[in-house]
């Protein structure tokens, strides 16, 4: 059921042009290994589809500290306020989608 309103909302936003997508690219780079991997693993699995909504839950969680963002994408927690967003949950199930085994 949610699934198909977050499907419903990503399709309403904007895909994101060339250009943002290597700003994104370029504010995603993180510190810390474990964090690029997810990261990296993102992108190679849904850069064709993202959107500006997407793109806007990712910022919110590139501005955690490294290992903030780690305890989210390894589940070692989930998001508080102000990060407790529909865009930031459905970026960070795309996230562990695809890092989890990169991590492993």
């Amino acid at each position: 059921m949610g699934e198909t309103s977050t499907t419903a909302c990503a399709a309403a936003s904007p895909l994101l042009d060339e250009r943002a997508l290597s700003r994104l690219h370029w504010r995603c780079r993180r510190g810390l290994l474990e964090n690029d991997l997810f990261i990296e693993q993102f992108f190679t699995r849904f850069e064709p589809q993202l959107t500006q909504r997407h793109a806007d839950g990712l910022m919110a969680l590139m501005d955690l500290a490294d290992n903030d963002l780690l305890d989210l994408l390894l589940r070692r927690r989930e998001p508080q306020a102000p990060l407790d967003t529909p865009e930031v949950h459905e970026v960070l199930g795309m996230l562990r989608q695809g890092g989890s085994a990169a991590v492993q």
